[in-house]
């Protein structure tokens, strides 16, 4: 019989993961990964409630059931990085880099030593030989936070919800009486709960107030002494992203959306035109690239998806060199931002990706 030690995180899919695994034969251990427990003024870290929901979801299922304490390496790798990319004026993803360095990397590590055979998540995905497929559920497939996950990973995964919709997980979690079945999904950031990235960079980061300029972007070669206006203050660069309209304090009027920032200047750029040029392009360029096992081959038809649940976009030509590659899409692309992931698919297989520069 083979053990597998799955990923209890306190929600109703790792525990459906748990169930339908239990009754497809294995020897499956329940493993809390305790990321993050660090509270922030006004907002409590909900680790031990998951923590708590997890246990109960064991002894439920008369599972045995474990801990595993990650959160200085999440803290390095994770958090930390996070932060440093915010910094610079880029937007990362930290879901991606959690799932590259914890969850499939020291989590799997620690699950092999301690006796597992495989491991699983509550992920909605699918996996074969290695390699990464869509979910049956495209509403809820999460394998654009999974492309930096190495194929030898893979190899050692199984994701029981990959051909199953969010509703009949729901369904088997109610028939089955779990005491997960109606927790709510968790939102805002991924360690911190309920907590929204800008009250999480505020205890991190210091920031001070700068312009908001209607007019031209430094960035782009033109003369700042062409700017239009100041429209506003805002808060902290750091806290904008391109393609951002709310959250802009420029007062009434027509809506502002951000175009660019320059970090050492501490300043915001906005316009009222949706069809501004720096708000769109056709070519996309990326650096600390990673395939999960073959490269796109010549010809092939690809797509690209540059945020989580975004559409898929055509890819027209695409140019590899060791680390780097880019894509020139079939049409212009809104809001493209520094520091994203862009993950490539071939039909419903994820052959890898990069991050945006």
């Amino acid at each position: 019989m083979k053990v597998v030690y799955v990923g209890l995180s306190g929600g109703v899919d790792s525990s459906v993961s748990a169930y339908l695994l239990k009754k497809q034969g294995y020897k499956v251990v329940g493993v809390y990964m305790k990321n993050w427990s660090q509270d922030l003024p006004g907002f409590e870290c909900p680790w031990f409630e998951d923590y708590q929901d997890a246990k109960r979801i064991a002894v439920q299922l008369e599972l045995e059931f474990k801990m595993f304490d990650f959160e200085t390496d999440y803290k390095h790798l994770v958090v930390d990085y996070m932060i440093d990319e915010y910094k610079k004026g880029r937007t990362p993803n930290p879901d991606i880099m959690c799932n590259q360095e914890i969850k499939f990397k020291l989590f799997l590590n620690a699950c092999l030593k301690d006796g597992a055979d495989l491991i699983a998540t509550g992920h909605y995905a699918n996996v074969c030989d290695g390699k990464l497929f869509a979910a049956k559920d495209s509403a809820k497939d999460q394998t654009y936070f999974l492309y930096r996950v190495s194929e030898s990973a893979l190899t050692k995964t199984l994701f029981p919800l990959g051909g199953l919709t969010k509703p009949e997980v729901r369904k088997i979690a109610k028939d089955q009486k779990l005491v997960t079945a109606t927790k709510k999904e968790s939102m805002g950031v991924c360690f911190v709960g309920k907590v929204g990235i800008k009250d999480f960079l505020s205890q991190y980061v210091k920031t001070k107030p700068g312009p908001i300029i209607a007019g031209s972007d430094p960035a782009t070669g033109s003369d700042p002494a062409k700017y239009e206006q100041v429209v506003g203050q805002h808060d902290g660069a750091i806290f904008y992203t391109i393609g951002q309209r709310h959250g802009l304090n420029t007062g009434g009027g027509k809506p502002y959306y951000v175009t660019g920032k320059d970090m050492k200047t501490n300043t915001v750029f906005v316009t009222t035109k949706l069809n501004d040029k720096n708000l769109w392009t056709s070519k996309i360029y990326l650096i600390d690239i990673h395939w999960i096992g073959r490269k796109p081959i010549k010809d092939e038809v690809l797509h690209v998806r540059l945020r989580h649940q975004a559409p898929l976009i055509v890819v027209k030509k695409f140019t590899l060199s060791k680390n780097k590659a880019s894509f020139e899409l079939e049409n212009e692309e809104r809001a493209v931002t520094s520091g994203q992931s862009a993950v490539l698919y071939a039909g419903d297989e994820v052959l890898g990706g990069g991050i945006v520069v």
